[in-house]
């Protein structure tokens, strides 16, 4: 796997890498997030517009591309959503804290344990709940499975969606094995419900880490496997590199961040630059690349995929030496008491019970808190007035920064460039439109 190389040194201030693709800003002016067809093209009356979705298989989920096309030429663009609107958001509002847990999970449904990391990671700040490093060693192990799930997903349906219909079952072979690892672990495949506020729902089971070590042995071969079929292909290369271009200084004005904000040659991660869990004891490399294209967001992936299972390897180095530590917060008030307990406890029983049905009293305040998913900074700011459910909760989803950049990126595009530029940028609709 290819990393950039170091940042160099000169007038470009860090976090910025390399020199621009284009002049100035391409990002359009009357409003951000729609290209305008210019006045004098419209009246020559040729314009055609057409949709792209809201159930087009390459819109990814309901999204609607209203284009305007001179040809083949895409000369307007505008991005609708709305059609997948669930109000998680306000449904956590009505749950207790205990029970919304289960929500986060499905905002982002391919980064699922990484958004129900970032609600966790909430709830227990504003507790001040100490967690055993047992669970923050398996936490970050899953999230890095989970990077490894949702990266699998892109590849395979943005390669499908450019005629590279192979990729598609190879990458869905190793998301399987990652899934089949999820239900060892907790007996559900997706929306696992696995981190608590205090640590996990249970212990790790017997047999997860050889398993897991089997899959971390292979996953580079599968890598190169990947690499194998895309990088010299030349109908690939052509139909991604060049394309879709986006400068940092047009990324972070547009709010980008993650595998979009770092192939624009901006090095920034928050697993990095802002450690949560216990990233700051692993070893591992951020890709970074200049092209600014669907080629290289198509690269940071693939070298994301690599770095994680380094990090995965060395979350099992850790974890296998923990055995008989405790996974879970020893605080009644907020943790579950202990299953066996239920059976010979009527005050157990009955704590469990009240737990379950009227959940826990967070203290009043607000907090936000980020990591980096998959697709970037995933964020949740939640505020509590004492109650026992979020008096406010709100997401900071990557998905829907993402889709701000595509008019950008459709500068000068084709109608089949389209297709590719939506699929690099890894928009999820639920994480889009909560």
């Amino acid at each position: 796997m290819t990393i950039a190389p170091e940042k160099p040194s000169g007038t470009r201030p860090w976090p910025f890498v390399g020199e621009p693709p284009y002049e100035g800003s391409r990002i359009p002016a009357r409003v951000p997030t729609i290209l305008d067809v210019p006045p004098a093209l419209r009246e020559t009356d040729d314009i055609l517009q057409v949709n792209f979705g809201p159930n087009h298989p390459s819109t990814h989920g309901v999204l609607r591309l209203i284009v305007d096309l001179d040809g083949e030429q895409v000369v307007g663009l505008s991005a609708v959503i709305g059609y997948l609107h669930t109000g998680f958001e306000k449904n956590m509002e009505q749950k207790t804290w205990w029970k919304a847990i289960t929500y986060p999970a499905r905002v982002d449904y391919v980064s699922y344990q990484n958004n129900e990391l970032v609600f966790v990671l909430a709830i227990e700040k504003l507790l001040e709940l100490e967690v055993p490093e047992k669970a923050t060693w398996m936490r970050m192990l899953l999230c890095e499975l989970n990077r490894l799930h949702s990266h699998l997903v892109y590849l395979g349906t943005s390669a499908l969606e450019l005629g590279a219909i192979s990729m598609f079952w190879y990458c869905f072979r190793e998301r399987e094995t990652i899934l089949d690892l999820f239900e060892m672990v907790c007996g559900a495949r997706m929306h696992t419900r696995y981190f608590q506020a205090g640590g996990l729902a249970e212990d790790i089971p017997e047999g997860f880490f050889p398993e897991c070590r089997k899959f971390v042995d292979w996953m580079p071969d599968a890598l190169d496997d990947y690499l194998a079929l895309l990088d010299r292909n030349q109908i690939w290369l052509e139909r991604t590199k060049g394309v879709g271009l986006l400068s940092a200084e047009d990324a972070i004005a547009l709010g980008q961040s993650g595998p979009v904000l770092r192939a624009s040659g901006v090095d920034w991660d928050l697993r990095r630059d802002s450690p949560y869990l216990a990233y700051d004891q692993v070893d591992f490399s951020v890709p970074v690349y200049t092209g600014c294209d669907v080629y290289d967001r198509y690269r940071v992936r693939m070298d994301e995929m690599a770095e994680s299972t380094k990090i995965v390897r060395q979350c099992l180095d850790r974890l296998e030496r923990m055995e008989g530590q405790p996974w879970i917060a020893d605080d009644r008030k907020v943790v579950l008491p202990p299953r066996e307990e239920l059976h010979t406890s009527m005050e157990s029983l009955i704590h469990h019970f009240k737990i379950v049905t009227e959940g826990y009293r967070v203290p009043e305040g607000e907090v936000y808190v980020a990591i980096e998913s998959p697709r970037g900074e995933s964020g949740v700011y939640v505020v509590s007035d004492g109650g026992p459910k979020p008096w406010r909760v709100h997401f900071r989803a990557p998905s829907f920064a993402a889709l701000e950049a595509t008019a950008t990126c459709t500068h000068d595009a084709l109608i089949a460039d389209l297709i590719a530029i939506v699929g690099s940028l890894d928009a999820v609709m639920g994480d889009t439109d909560r």
